[in-house]
């Protein structure tokens, strides 16, 4: 039974990392003391191991040892063992990249499906998706291929942003370039606003949080889904 929490972001504005997660996560590692940690994303660049002191510290706070998974001789065996999973946020396209070429991505989704608990943050709820190609991030590297874990019937979209009509940005919004997307793909999307989250149990899919998310279908107008909602109909 799928146990997951797949959250927009690590931290909310005034907080520090984790911090608004941290009475959820509790519940979510009920049953572990101790956290695989995927820390492969990088975000700005940043080593494997100062990314995983850095998460070790918010986890701490709720007595709950971590340990990345690129100090495991076997990374796959590392996965199958593990009671409890985080993956962080960085760019997706690294991630998916690690992910693909060490052949964790199928053993990654086997024990998701299996009831690990498992919780993702920006591109670590990206991969939770049919595919990869919903991320804001700069492809900075080719991966073998963008499918992902398809722990969700849909794609995310993290960090969603709403259109600011006082902006004089000319560029594209987020809601354009989903429906880009949708020109060539009919994989539905959610727009995660910063935090909010998903909580997966088994089939049902809970949206959590302070703000309600952006529904898009293909050749459909988006709408909005209340915190509260059940959104497993996608």
């Amino acid at each position: 039974m799928k146990n997951l929490i797949v959250a927009s972001t690590s931290t909310v504005h005034g907080e520090s990392y984790l911090e608004y997660l941290l009475s959820t996560l509790v519940n979510l590692y009920q049953g572990t003391e101790e956290i695989l940690f995927i820390p492969y994303a990088r975000p700005g660049g940043i080593s494997h191991d100062d990314y995983t002191a850095t998460a070790s510290q918010a986890f701490s706070k709720i007595d709950k040892n971590l340990r990345g998974i690129h100090t495991f001789e076997n990374p796959i065996e590392a996965i199958r063992n593990a009671r409890g999973i985080f993956t962080g946020g960085g760019n997706t396209f690294v991630l998916v990249n690690a992910l693909h070429r060490s052949r964790l991505m199928e053993p990654l989704r086997k024990v998701i499906f299996g009831g690990t608990p498992y919780l993702g943050t920006s591109a670590g709820s990206n991969i939770c998706g049919v595919s990869m190609q919903t991320t804001n991030d700069m492809p900075i590297i080719y991966p073998p291929s963008f499918k992902t874990l398809g722990v969700l019937p849909f794609n995310i979209n993290p960090h969603y942003l709403d259109p600011d009509p006082s902006s004089t940005h000319m560029g594209e919004t987020r809601e354009t370039r989903i429906k880009e997307f949708h020109t060539q793909n009919t994989i539905p999307v959610v727009g995660l606003r910063e935090g909010s989250w998903l909580d997966v149990r088994a089939d049902n899919i809970l949206l959590k949080g302070n703000h309600s998310a952006r529904i898009f279908l293909k050749d459909k107008e988006p709408y909005e889904v209340n915190s509260g909602t059940v959104i497993d109909d996608l």
